[in-house]
């Protein structure tokens, strides 16, 4: 509801600094709905299925990210920008009232009374897991990662390679499918092996595919289908990845499923936003600053995806 009503500040301000301060508050509502979804699937589907929903979930949301920049742009061009807004404000009015008609508690009175009321405590527990760490931190740099080669990516397209804003949108266009195949991979491969495999394959195909772009790229061939077609291939690789880490995180201590959810989109946006920001500071036009921080990231995410892998075969020794 915090997020709806918002949509509406944002929509009648009268300048750029209440649009922004009503869109950084939106925010803080949308992002109780990604968070509780994680936790609301482990109480209703239980821990044997939590990989095969959270999947769903991710692809889901991961879509909305992807298409929205061309869908509002187009909006935008024939609407002007209040009219996406208020599209914003239409949708979170459905969704509230969907919510409000359909969903009931699902957290079992068991776990209930064993999580404890102190939350600062409960996050003290959960951090002082090397395992919660690991799966949140390998989720939190592939997320980094990708979050640097989409805003240095806009604009290598348009500045150094002097190709128009529609033509990034369309090639951008293949990402949403990529992902969603990835985490119908992942699905599958879950039914097969343990979560720490699948993060570990996603983790490997991430570096390989990283490795070679950055090689093409520092030998001078940059084209936009050298910067589009790796990262096809890379958000397949993450479509293995997040899904199984945030599953895994949140599998870590069941009874604190929902302040794991909370504490793994944390690290997942906040990382992407860490990334962009440090891409930002050392941009200097070139593709150079983008291939050291993806593989940077990279090296970073294929490190915590060992973890849980090396730490499961330690317990069964």
């Amino acid at each position: 509801m915090c997020s709806s009503d918002l949509s509406a500040l944002s929509a009648f301000a009268p300048s750029f600094e209440v649009l922004l301060a009503g869109r950084v508050l939106q925010a803080l509502g949308a992002g109780c709905g990604v968070t509780l979804s994680r936790a609301i699937a482990r109480d209703a589907y239980g821990s044997d299925s939590l990989v095969k929903v959270v999947a769903w979930l991710t692809a889901a949301y991961t879509l909305g990210p992807m298409l929205a920049p061309l869908i509002a742009g187009m909006l935008s061009d024939a609407f002007g920008w209040r009219f996406v807004v208020w599209l914003c404000l239409l949708t979170g009015g459905a969704i509230l009232l969907a919510v409000w008609l359909n969903l009931s508690e699902t957290r079992p009175e068991s776990d209930l009374a064993a999580q404890s009321s102190n939350v600062w405590r409960n996050y003290g527990t959960l951090l002082a897991m090397p395992r919660f760490n690991a799966y949140i931190l390998s989720s939190g740099f592939s997320s980094g990662t990708f979050m640097c080669w989409a805003t240095a990516s806009a604009f290598l397209m348009q500045d150094y390679l002097g190709r128009s804003a529609t033509e990034f949108g369309l090639y951008f266009t293949l990402f949403p499918s990529a992902y969603a195949l990835g985490s119908y991979l992942g699905v599958r491969l879950a039914a097969r092996t343990s979560i720490e495999a699948s993060v570990l394959i996603g983790a490997l195909l991430m570096a390989l595919m990283v490795a070679a772009q950055a090689v093409v790229m520092i030998a001078g061939y940059v084209t936009p289908l050298i910067l589009v077609i790796p990262w096809s291939l890379i958000s397949i690789a993450q479509g293995l990845i997040t899904p199984n880490a945030q599953a895994g995180a949140i599998r870590v201590k069941p009874q604190l499923s929902g302040t794991a959810s909370g504490i793994t989109m944390f690290c997942h946006f906040a990382l992407g936003a860490v990334f962009v920001q440090i891409y930002t500071a050392i941009a200097d036009g070139t593709p150079m600053p983008m291939v050291i921080i993806m593989c940077v990231g990279t090296a970073l995410t294929l490190a915590f995806s060992f973890l849980p892998a090396l730490m499961k075969r330690r317990r069964a020794r």
